[in-house]
């Protein structure tokens, strides 16, 4: 999973993180709500860890800046635990809800139900952006009604970008979804498959499905 921590005390936000890190997570930390809500539109996680008391933008008001967004779940991780607290925070949006103190093997278990419910795949087993259609069983991809060819990787890099459409996926998170999380970040394996990818997807196409964002990675759609 990758995991975006929202907690302004640093003690804990690194010592969660840590910990993610060495089940075979990764994660990014922030410790304000601003800066939290502008990660949330550049990058893509697939769990959000939120305190509910941080700067700037707390977390209720957070989940409601989120409501009619596209963004990953949400778990508050927040010291203020009575029942209304709770209450008011799954109403605002949240996922689920864990009290501080806690204990981390629970911590870890609800990030990955919350991750794996995101991720089960609906009755369908296809996924269709503008005119290309994926077959998630069969791992084949047409594009306008023409088979198109990819190898396993070329495969999972065009899943990846799938899995979030519209939405910038970072080159770090490709690497670390399709090569593993300690995957050098200075290799150009990425660009070389990349390319391929378009070439085979767009065959010179003046509609090309792969967008480039500069400096920060690739969206799909």
């Amino acid at each position: 999973m990758r995991i975006l921590i929202v907690e302004d005390d640093a003690s804990v936000s690194h010592w969660i993180s840590s910990k993610l890190h060495t089940s075979g997570h990764s994660c990014k930390l922030v410790d304000n709500g601003e800066d939290a809500l502008k990660l949330i539109k550049e990058e893509v996680f697939d769990v959000i860890l939120l305190d509910r008391v941080i700067p700037k933008i707390d977390g209720i008001q957070l989940l409601g800046l989120l409501a009619n967004e596209s963004h990953p779940p949400v778990l508050i991780l927040s010291a203020n635990d009575q029942t209304s607290d709770r209450i008011e925070g799954l109403r605002a949006g949240a996922d689920d809800y864990l009290g501080k103190p806690f204990d981390f093997a629970e911590l870890l278990l609800r990030l990955e139900r919350l991750y794996c419910r995101t991720k089960q795949v609906a009755s369908s087993n296809f996924i269709k952006i503008k005119d290309m259609i994926i077959n998630l069983e069969r791992h084949e991809v047409t594009r306008s009604g023409h088979r198109v060819d990819l190898t396993n990787k070329e495969f999972k890099l065009l899943y990846v970008l799938a899995e979030h459409p519209g939405q910038t996926v970072t080159r770090s998170m490709l690497l670390e979804k399709a090569w593993g999380y300690h995957f050098d970040p200075q290799t150009n394996v990425l660009d070389v498959h990349l390319s391929k990818l378009r070439n085979k997807l767009d065959g010179g196409s003046k509609n090309p499905i792969i967008r480039t964002i500069r400096s920060v990675g690739y969206a799909l759609g």
